[in-house]
Protein backbone atom coordinates (compact mmCIF):
# COMPACT_ATOMS: atom_id res chain seq x y z
CA UNK A 1 0.00 0.00 0.00
CA UNK A 2 0.90 3.51 -0.61
CA UNK A 3 0.38 6.00 2.13
CA UNK A 4 -2.51 3.31 3.93
CA UNK A 5 -4.20 3.18 0.87
CA UNK A 6 -4.04 0.44 -2.68
CA UNK A 7 -3.90 2.10 -5.68
CA UNK A 8 -5.45 5.56 -5.93
CA UNK A 9 -6.29 3.83 -9.77
CA UNK A 10 -8.87 1.83 -8.49
CA UNK A 11 -11.59 4.08 -8.33
CA UNK A 12 -10.37 5.15 -12.04
CA UNK A 13 -11.30 1.69 -13.36
CA UNK A 14 -14.29 1.02 -12.13
CA UNK A 15 -15.47 3.79 -13.06
CA UNK A 16 -14.39 3.66 -16.97
CA UNK A 17 -15.46 -0.29 -16.67
CA UNK A 18 -17.96 -1.89 -15.93
CA UNK A 19 -18.53 -5.74 -16.00
CA UNK A 20 -21.28 -7.44 -17.48
CA UNK A 21 -22.58 -10.44 -15.53
CA UNK A 22 -25.65 -12.91 -17.08
CA UNK A 23 -26.24 -16.57 -15.16
CA UNK A 24 -27.72 -17.29 -18.78
CA UNK A 25 -24.13 -17.71 -20.04
CA UNK A 26 -21.16 -20.22 -18.61
CA UNK A 27 -19.07 -18.84 -15.94
CA UNK A 28 -15.49 -17.66 -16.50
CA UNK A 29 -12.92 -20.43 -16.05
CA UNK A 30 -10.13 -18.22 -15.34
CA UNK A 31 -9.48 -14.74 -13.97
CA UNK A 32 -11.45 -12.83 -16.54
CA UNK A 33 -14.61 -11.32 -16.74
CA UNK A 34 -17.34 -12.29 -19.29
CA UNK A 35 -17.32 -8.77 -20.63
CA UNK A 36 -16.43 -5.60 -20.03
CA UNK A 37 -18.25 -2.36 -21.47
CA UNK A 38 -16.15 0.72 -21.22
CA UNK A 39 -17.71 4.86 -20.39
CA UNK A 40 -17.30 4.69 -24.25
CA UNK A 41 -19.92 2.22 -24.27
CA UNK A 42 -17.88 0.20 -26.15
CA UNK A 43 -18.38 -3.78 -24.49
CA UNK A 44 -15.29 -6.03 -24.68
CA UNK A 45 -16.85 -9.99 -24.88
CA UNK A 46 -14.00 -12.39 -24.02
CA UNK A 47 -13.65 -15.26 -25.84
CA UNK A 48 -16.47 -17.56 -25.66
CA UNK A 49 -16.04 -21.71 -25.40
CA UNK A 50 -19.28 -23.78 -26.56
CA UNK A 51 -20.21 -24.67 -23.00
CA UNK A 52 -23.66 -25.15 -22.28
CA UNK A 53 -24.13 -22.79 -19.13
CA UNK A 54 -27.26 -25.11 -17.77
CA UNK A 55 -24.54 -28.08 -17.76
CA UNK A 56 -21.05 -26.95 -17.90
CA UNK A 57 -20.26 -29.13 -20.87
CA UNK A 58 -20.00 -28.76 -24.88
CA UNK A 59 -23.44 -29.63 -26.62
CA UNK A 60 -21.68 -32.29 -28.80
CA UNK A 61 -18.35 -32.45 -30.71
CA UNK A 62 -19.38 -30.97 -34.06
CA UNK A 63 -18.06 -27.63 -35.06
CA UNK A 64 -21.64 -26.41 -35.93
CA UNK A 65 -23.33 -27.26 -32.98
CA UNK A 66 -19.98 -25.62 -30.76
CA UNK A 67 -20.06 -22.73 -33.11
CA UNK A 68 -23.91 -22.13 -32.18
CA UNK A 69 -23.03 -22.59 -28.27
CA UNK A 70 -20.44 -20.37 -28.26
CA UNK A 71 -22.56 -17.62 -30.67
CA UNK A 72 -25.44 -17.81 -28.04
CA UNK A 73 -23.38 -17.33 -25.07
CA UNK A 74 -22.05 -14.18 -26.95
CA UNK A 75 -25.81 -13.10 -27.29
CA UNK A 76 -26.58 -13.91 -23.52
CA UNK A 77 -23.37 -11.66 -22.44
CA UNK A 78 -25.03 -8.64 -25.21
CA UNK A 79 -28.26 -9.44 -24.01
CA UNK A 80 -27.06 -8.15 -20.43
CA UNK A 81 -25.42 -4.88 -21.65
CA UNK A 82 -28.83 -4.27 -23.85
CA UNK A 83 -27.48 -5.20 -26.70
CA UNK A 84 -27.71 -7.56 -29.21
CA UNK A 85 -25.73 -8.47 -32.23
CA UNK A 86 -26.46 -6.00 -34.55
CA UNK A 87 -24.31 -4.29 -32.11
CA UNK A 88 -21.03 -6.55 -32.65
CA UNK A 89 -18.77 -4.56 -34.67
CA UNK A 90 -15.38 -6.76 -34.56
CA UNK A 91 -15.18 -10.52 -34.10
CA UNK A 92 -12.17 -12.80 -33.64
CA UNK A 93 -12.94 -16.67 -34.20
CA UNK A 94 -10.36 -19.35 -32.97
CA UNK A 95 -10.64 -23.15 -34.42
CA UNK A 96 -8.88 -25.91 -33.64
CA UNK A 97 -8.51 -26.79 -36.71
CA UNK A 98 -8.98 -24.23 -39.62
CA UNK A 99 -10.63 -27.28 -42.29
CA UNK A 100 -13.56 -26.33 -39.75
CA UNK A 101 -13.72 -22.39 -41.23
CA UNK A 102 -16.54 -23.35 -44.00
CA UNK A 103 -18.82 -25.51 -41.21
CA UNK A 104 -18.24 -22.90 -38.96
CA UNK A 105 -19.00 -19.84 -41.37
CA UNK A 106 -22.06 -21.29 -42.11
CA UNK A 107 -23.59 -21.25 -38.63
CA UNK A 108 -21.71 -17.70 -38.04
CA UNK A 109 -23.68 -15.85 -40.71
CA UNK A 110 -26.84 -17.06 -39.53
CA UNK A 111 -26.44 -14.87 -36.64
CA UNK A 112 -25.49 -12.02 -37.94
CA UNK A 113 -26.75 -9.47 -40.87
CA UNK A 114 -25.18 -6.54 -43.56
CA UNK A 115 -23.15 -4.77 -42.48
CA UNK A 116 -21.40 -7.70 -41.25
CA UNK A 117 -18.87 -7.19 -38.50
CA UNK A 118 -15.13 -7.15 -39.08
CA UNK A 119 -13.60 -10.71 -38.35
CA UNK A 120 -10.29 -12.69 -38.32
CA UNK A 121 -10.11 -15.93 -37.84
CA UNK A 122 -7.35 -18.49 -36.72
CA UNK A 123 -6.30 -22.07 -36.27
CA UNK A 124 -4.43 -22.51 -33.06
CA UNK A 125 -2.58 -25.20 -31.70
CA UNK A 126 -5.20 -25.82 -29.12
CA UNK A 127 -8.19 -24.47 -27.38
CA UNK A 128 -9.07 -24.89 -23.57
CA UNK A 129 -11.04 -28.02 -23.06
CA UNK A 130 -10.69 -29.33 -26.60
CA UNK A 131 -12.89 -26.89 -27.82
CA UNK A 132 -12.98 -26.29 -31.68
CA UNK A 133 -13.80 -23.29 -31.77
CA UNK A 134 -13.68 -19.89 -29.52
CA UNK A 135 -15.18 -16.72 -30.27
CA UNK A 136 -14.68 -13.22 -28.98
CA UNK A 137 -16.38 -10.16 -30.03
CA UNK A 138 -16.35 -6.05 -29.66
CA UNK A 139 -19.55 -4.38 -29.85
CA UNK A 140 -20.37 -0.57 -29.71
CA UNK A 141 -23.50 0.53 -27.33
CA UNK A 142 -25.61 3.34 -29.13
Amino acid sequence: TLGGTLFPYTTLFRSIKQEIRTEKAPKAIGPYSKGILSKGSILYVSGQLPVDPQTGEFPAESIEQQTRQSLENIKAILQGADLGMEHVVKTTVLLADIAYFGAMNAVYGTYFAEPFPARAAFEVGALPKGARVEIEVVAVKE
